[in-house]
């Protein structure tokens, strides 16, 4: 931890240190919060500058965290109001992939993201920890070769099923892209990092071993390995994958320190699934945050006496939606808050 007032590049020193506590496994007195957005934008002030393209309101979502990446590998990318990344020439075909830029480069393309990181974690002045983010691999593969969001990913799954030689190929490309960015990340002052692998759920078990988990644990090691060689402090990852609660186990071994979950999955069995190695993170539905703040705090009572007190880090299933009304969302950090310092008196 940074003890001198002042850390790495002369950042302010971290005043709570909780969140990085919990997920490298340590003992906290309360359960840490913190919530995702998804690409709606959340927070009124954010919603209001959309039309100056204010880079800090862009940047906080799974989905702009994509675009970014493949903006550096030089696909053309548009945000679509309400539908997220589109990219008006997705790859169709194998020599489609001959287009990319070398993958080596991206880093040095997204120079402004870590100059932003850096001005982040200035502006913070100490007070939380600053997490950065990517899509997985095969969540990005998605959004190229689909044009964006779609349904069934049909476009992107018929090339695992066809050209199984050319999605590994793919797929190590954004892998090489996505290692120098991470470490990228962490240089500029990122103090944890959060991999997306939002489209997990559209992959089954066997497709998923295949396809996404070899990529998903490569990008843990490879991180790992460069932090330590550029001599940066290690930092906690975060694996969260969407909807794949059928490769839990696996997710919990693929060298991450915290596995976050969607609310499809019961605290409890997750716990017993994974035990004690891993920090979980995670999983009210979002949508429980329409309910009245008092039955807020019933549910997140409910979901802290499933994880238990240590190794867990509280959070929404997934992003907080446009409409959520900030006082339920502060009612729902409250709510984790004192009902977790409550568990540990037991």
């Amino acid at each position: 931890m940074e003890t001198n007032g002042l850390g790495p590049k002369g950042f302010p020193e971290l005043k709570n240190d909780t969140f990085l506590r919990a997920a490298w496994g340590e003992e906290t007195d309360y359960t840490p919060v913190w919530c995702m957005r998804q690409a709606g934008r959340y927070l009124p002030e954010f919603r209001e500058t959309r039309a100056a393209q204010d880079f800090f309101s862009t940047c906080r979502s799974p989905e702009a965290c994509c675009e970014l990446t493949l903006q550096a590998l030089g696909m053309e990318v548009t945000m679509v109001p309400g539908k997220g990344p589109s990219f008006p020439e997705p790859i169709r075909e194998e020599q489609d992939l001959e287009r990319l830029r070398d993958p080596a480069t991206v880093a040095s393309e997204l120079g402004y993201v870590f100059q932003a990181i850096t001005l982040t974690r200035q502006r913070l002045a100490g007070r939380v920890p600053l997490i950065g983010f990517a899509g997985a691999p095969w969540t990005l593969m998605t959004y190229m070769i689909e044009g964006g969001g779609s349904s069934t990913m049909s476009q992107a799954k018929r090339w695992l099923y066809q050209r199984p030689q050319a999605s590994h190929q793919l797929l190590q490309i954004l892998t090489d892209a996505l290692v120098p960015y991470l470490v990228g990340q962490v240089a500029a002052g990122a103090q944890a990092l959060q991999l997306f692998e939002s489209h997990a759920g559209h992959l089954g078990p066997q497709l998923f071993n295949k396809f996404a988990l070899p990529y998903i644990r490569d990008v843990a090691k490879q991180v790992k390995a460069r932090l330590q060689e550029a001599g940066l402090a290690p930092v906690p990852m975060i694996i969260f994958a969407k909807d794949g609660h059928f490769a839990l186990e696996e997710l919990a071994q693929a060298g991450y320190e915290v596995v976050g979950l969607d609310w499809t999955v019961d605290p409890k069995k997750a716990r017993e699934r994974v035990g004690k190695t891993v920090t979980l993170q995670g999983n009210l539905d979002p949508c429980a945050l329409y309910a009245p703040k008092e039955e807020i705090g019933q549910l997140v009572q409910q979901m802290l006496d499933g994880f238990g007190p240590q190794r867990y880090i509280a959070n929404l299933g997934h992003g907080l939606y446009p409409d959520m009304d900030p006082e339920h969302v502060g009612a729902f950090v409250d709510a984790v808050h004192r009902h977790s310092r409550l568990l540990r008196q037991n």
